[in-house]
């Protein structure tokens, strides 16, 4: 089959682009405004972008129900700080607890029975029951197009300046995914936990 995306002509019950992008992992951010109201939200329009310095990035593609744009974008661009906490599946839950249109400056960490754990290095709190967080400088943030001009569609672009690793998911030094089982995000309501690895040497 074909389709032209801005027609939307697939004749499937549910749009598959999403679907054909898979597995996405899953940038759980948390934030705060000037004020101190605390943020905390899923996105799967996420990833790391370089290594050297280590940047990562998330996109927002809706409205708030309050109009404008969502608390994490909002709260980032003007006050310069994210935290990226690991989405697994133990918390696969709280997760989606944190995805409900809340009303503005509703605690997601309070929603979900999450437990706000202060950073090291930057403002907003880490999720402290997930074992990875990416505390982040805000860097730059890319209007993209959209199919309505009223939408806020952006992409925001952040430097990771400091990251925390539980102790508890390392073996022989290294990050074990057996024991990490990070989720990540599929089409329409599906997800995926990472359980199983292979490995592939690089041709010299």
């Amino acid at each position: 089959m074909f389709y032209k995306p801005d027609e939307n002509n697939h004749g499937l019950p549910h749009n598959p682009f999403k679907a054909c992008i898979v597995p996405r992992p899953i940038g759980w951010i948390s934030s705060q405004d000037k004020a101190g109201h605390i943020n905390l939200a899923p996105y799967s329009y996420f990833n790391a972008l370089s290594d050297g310095p280590p940047m990562v990035m998330f996109s927002t593609t809706s409205a708030h129900v309050e109009g404008g744009a969502k608390d994490t974008l909002k709260n980032i661009e003007e006050t310069g700080e994210f935290v990226v906490n690991l989405a697994t599946y133990a918390l696969r839950e709280a997760v989606n607890l944190t995805s409900a249109n809340l009303s503005r400056h509703e605690n997601e960490f309070n929603f979900a029975n999450l437990t706000a754990e202060p950073s090291q290095l930057v403002k907003p709190p880490r999720v402290k029951e997930s074992p990875i967080h990416l505390e982040c400088l805000y860097h730059q943030s890319v209007q993209l197009p959209t199919y309505n001009s009223n939408a806020v569609n952006r992409m925001v672009i952040g430097k990771v300046i400091g990251i925390h690793i539980c102790e508890s998911i390392l073996t022989n030094g290294l990050i074990d995914i057996s024991k990490l089982l990070p989720i990540s995000r599929l089409g329409y309501m599906d997800y995926a936990v990472i359980a199983k690895t292979f490995s592939m040497q690089r041709p010299d």
